[in-house]
């Protein structure tokens, strides 16, 4: 079976083909047509990357925990909820990454700082090693089903500091803003334009991880395989030396 065969199908091409148009159309309504803010000028414009990098690097994470509790559940074990929760923290990760880079810039220009030990910064930077953590312990040695046995366990106990990270705004006096939209109050103080570009940006961005998993989990299902039969042709040569050093 070729890699394309493996790793490409229609409903992922479509997939693509729409993540693709979506990123299009968000730089265009983010950059160009939306209107500043009112107080934070052009600088609000980071924020349609910012909040959907930090909403889907939640879901992934917690899509990592739910699909590490498939695994550990005996009546869905298999190594395919593994592959599932290693491929949704690399996209997390990824995600997680572009929240601090893009929460930075926002920072400098709103706070005239790039970084401070803000609680719902440091909070979130925890959260990013800690799954960069959760990535090494996914490398170690040992069979697949070690693999998964140790990272479900630990998936588990991380999705834990996301309760944390999110509340963190309400629990501490802190420089980042309460959720503008997400919030307890019902009423949104946005322009519509602006409230309708930053869902756009959350859907986008979740197609974007829906297409990303897909792809990262079969290419690591082909991982498997190779280191498989890698392992089948090594025992094959040690038994064909066993057996010609017994004659």
């Amino acid at each position: 079976m070729s890699n394309d065969r493996v790793t490409s199908t229609p409903f992922t091409k479509g997939l693509g083909f729409f993540v693709l148009l979506g990123i299009a159309l968000l730089i265009i309504l983010g950059i160009f047509v939306s209107p500043a803010d009112v107080n934070q000028g052009e600088s609000v414009r980071i924020m349609y990357a910012h909040v959907p990098g930090a909403w889907l690097a939640y879901l992934a994470f917690v899509m990592t925990a739910v699909s590490s509790a498939a695994y550990l559940w005996k009546r869905t074990r298999s190594l395919t909820w593994d592959r599932i929760a290693g491929a949704s923290a690399e996209v997390g990760v990824l995600f997680m990454g572009i929240s601090l880079v893009t929460g930075s810039l926002w920072g400098r220009l709103t706070w005239g700082t790039y970084w401070t030990w803000d609680a719902r910064l440091t909070t979130t930077a925890f959260l990013f090693v800690t799954y960069i953590g959760y990535l090494a312990v996914r490398g170690l040695g040992g069979t697949h089903q070690q693999r998964a046995r140790r990272s479900a366990v630990l998936a588990l106990l991380a999705v834990l500091e996301i309760p944390l990270v999110h509340f963190s705004v309400e629990l501490w006096n802190t420089l980042h803003q309460e959720a503008s939209v997400a919030g307890r109050g019902t009423d949104v103080e946005m322009n519509g334009l602006m409230l309708f570009t930053l869902f756009l940006g959350v859907v986008v961005f979740t197609l974007m991880y829906v297409w990303l998993v897909l792809h990262r989990q079969r290419s690591l299902m082909l991982e498997d395989m190779l280191e498989d039969s890698g392992l089948d042709s090594a025992l094959s040569e040690r038994r064909a030396e066993a057996t010609q050093a017994g004659r």
